[in-house]
């Protein structure tokens, strides 16, 4: 879902003057001594300080100083996904100006012939939101997504939704196939909850938080770990990483050192809202609840004029691929072709698959240990589902393993050991012609701002940069974020909400680099299968196609 924000001439000075005011400040202060960007060793005790750089309620986030460069490009990428002006809540919190999808409606325009449309035309739809009193809203900022579909075709697309910040917005289709198509409109978040899922990001980024475990000898301590930690008396241990620059500390523990640090574990999640705050986050109320049509809700496709020309939205992009008969159809790309298990060990002969990231894309470690009879897994005596896993086909000579990121990550205890930053094992990984690479970071880093994710992105795109130039037959491909089943907590922590945030940043960010996309939020957008953190198995195997298509791009007459 792309949403229409305002990005004019006073906006960028304004941008430009304070990144140069912030620069200025920060270089006097250099100068001064009064801030020091030594790199911190491993282990070591510091005192907690405030980042220089973002002056907001974040200040017990720790921000590594930027280049120029970086710093431009981090400031104009969130300028760019920033999301419309939203209300502020009613105190105390009501429903009844809210954003209502009971009683907010949508309506399919007439198309360019009047009640004729066209394969490679474009639909259009009007949403008007109205809150719980039926009074027309007046203002943007609801998270709304859109999809056109036909379950007998197994047939779908997802729309592109443009927010009008008046209360209205439109949904645009591209129309892909030839029959009954039928629009459907999703209130995701209102407006006001978007407000709270804000604010708690700006001021409570330490609300997933984590532990680990120090021992020596007999004695042992645990105490908290973040990226983000609220100053204390307590001292901190330093864990940035040295080359990465990736920031992760923990709270010294009374009578043992930082280099006993033996494990990391997610402890819990704190749900620190306002009361009744949680009125907006109700299944079938306001949390992912469809939105009802005033008229029909679908339309008649006809096959494609012949001469027809295909028609653009400046307003738009186009949709990256779409589904028929079950079968994902990217657009614009690599052909999507059907790989069977023979095909897919044809594929994969003699080549070395390493994934890396979050458990969106264990799945496809998973997919092919199941589908692949030659490819056995080799046991390496670590804990589901933490890994690292390999697995080995020694007929074909296919190797594939996976491994997590490095924090955060939230899962069962992992060892210290294993906590590896995606960055540093890909310069470190002895890589080829007939090597693959498959990355996906966004679940677990969706709590904090997002400068943190930028700049995680920034450096694992150094090191596919230095990769690519090192060994430039290594193909890289990457897995986007997707949509997932929404409840008041998930909400809270993995809303799709900030799962769409990253999303934009990550797609920003690898644009233009020779790396591979998987769109992995249209394909579950437009699939008619509900949405889950790990999408269910025709999904990932039209996801898995697409990987196979890359790595292996059949020849089409």
């Amino acid at each position: 879902m792309t949403m229409k924000t305002t990005c004019c001439t006073r906006r960028l000075y304004h941008a430009i003057f304070l990144f140069l005011a912030v620069f200025a400040l920060i270089f006097v202060l250099r100068r001064m001594d009064i801030l020091q960007f030594h790199p911190k060793v491993n282990a070591t005790i510091i005192i907690p300080r405030v980042s220089p750089h973002h002056i907001v309620n974040r200040n017990f986030c720790t921000f590594q100083p930027l280049s120029l460069q970086d710093a431009l490009e981090e400031r104009l990428i969130l300028d760019s996904i920033a999301w419309p002006e939203t209300p502020l809540l009613p105190s105390p919190i009501s429903l009844e100006q809210t954003t209502d999808p009971a009683h907010s409606t949508f309506t399919i325009l007439p198309g360019r012939k009047g009640g004729q449309w066209h394969v490679g035309d474009q639909l259009e739809v009007m949403i008007q939101t109205f809150d719980f009193q039926g009074r027309p809203k007046k203002s943007g900022g609801d998270f709304i997504t859109a999809r056109l579909h036909n379950r007998k075709l197994e047939a779908g697309v997802a729309g592109q939704v443009v927010d009008h910040l008046n209360g209205s917005y439109s949904a645009v289709f591209s129309l892909l196939w030839k029959g009954d198509a039928q629009v459907e409109v999703t209130l995701v978040h209102p407006s006001e909850a978007v407000t709270v899922l804000n604010r708690l990001n700006r001021e409570q980024p330490d609300r997933t938080y984590f532990k680990s475990l120090y021992r020596s000898g007999s004695f042992s301590e645990t105490t908290i770990c973040n990226v983000c930690l609220r100053p204390t008396q307590q001292l901190l241990c330093n864990y940035t990483d040295l080359r990465t620059g990736e920031p992760w500390f923990c709270y010294k523990p009374k009578n043992l050192s930082c280099d006993t640090r033996i494990n990391h574990f997610r402890v819990a999640f704190k749900q620190n809202i306002i009361s009744k705050e949680e009125k907006l986050f109700q299944s079938a109320v306001n949390l992912k609840v469809p939105i009802q049509a005033t008229g029909p809700s679908n339309v008649a496709g006809l096959p494609k004029e012949h001469g027809q020309l295909k028609v653009n939205s400046s307003s738009v992009t186009g949709p990256s691929g779409y589904y028929y008969q079950g079968v994902w159809r990217a657009l614009g790309g690599t052909t999507v072709s059907q790989f069977n298990s023979s095909a897919i060990t044809q594929c994969l002969k003699g080549k070395a698959v390493h994934m890396y990231g979050d458990s969106t894309v264990r799945q496809w470690f998973e997919f092919l240990n199941a589908v692949l009879p030659g490819l056995k897994e080799f046991d390496l005596h670590n804990r589901k589902p933490v890994g690292p896993f390999m697995s080995l086909d020694y007929e074909n000579n296919i190797l594939v393993t996976y491994r997590c990121h490095g924090p955060p990550i939230h899962w069962i205890t992992i060892p210290t050991r294993e906590l590896r930053y995606i960055a540093n094992e890909l310069d470190d990984l002895n890589a080829g012609p007939n090597t693959v690479v498959v990355l996906s970071i966004w679940a677990h880093i969706t709590t904090y701002p997002m400068e943190i994710y930028i700049r995680r992105l920034q450096s694992i795109r150094r090191a596919v940069v230095r990769l690519l130039d090192t060994n430039p037959g290594t193909m890289v491909i990457i897995r986007t974020a997707n949509s997932r089943a929404l409840s008041l907590q998930v909400s809270l922590t993995n809303s799709d909400w900030y799962s769409l945030q990253c999303d934009k940043v990550l797609k920003a960010m690898f644009k233009g680099l020779n790396v591979h996309l998987i769109d992995a939020w249209e394909m579950t957008l437009a699939h008619h299968l509900p949405h889950d953190i790990h999408p269910p198995p025709p999904i990932i195997r039209n996801m898995m196609n697409c990987l196979f298509s890359y790595i292996c791009p059949q020849k089409h007459g």
